[in-house]
């Protein structure tokens, strides 16, 4: 689904702290840290909320291009 770098660019590109996604996509804020730290994998359905959250605010996730995946706002 996404990487965990996928997941911190996501909430950079849209200035949200952990404590933010993890309200909107309601998971717990260790889960987001977890995940984004490479701790622990998070399950499927946490992980398609939370892209879920963040497609709806404007993220758009980049499939592996030959550079890697990325992310983008819509235009």
């Amino acid at each position: 689904m996404i990487t965990p770098e996928q997941c911190r660019a996501a909430r950079a590109l849209l200035d949200w702290s952990r404590r933010e996604l993890a309200t909107r996509a309601r998971v717990s804020e260790q889960t987001i840290a977890n995940f984004e730290l490479g701790k622990r994998d998070a399950y499927e359905r946490t992980l398609a909320d939370i892209v879920k959250v963040l497609e709806k605010a404007g993220v758009v996730f980049l499939a592996r291009n030959g550079g890697g995946p990325g992310v983008r706002l819509k235009a």
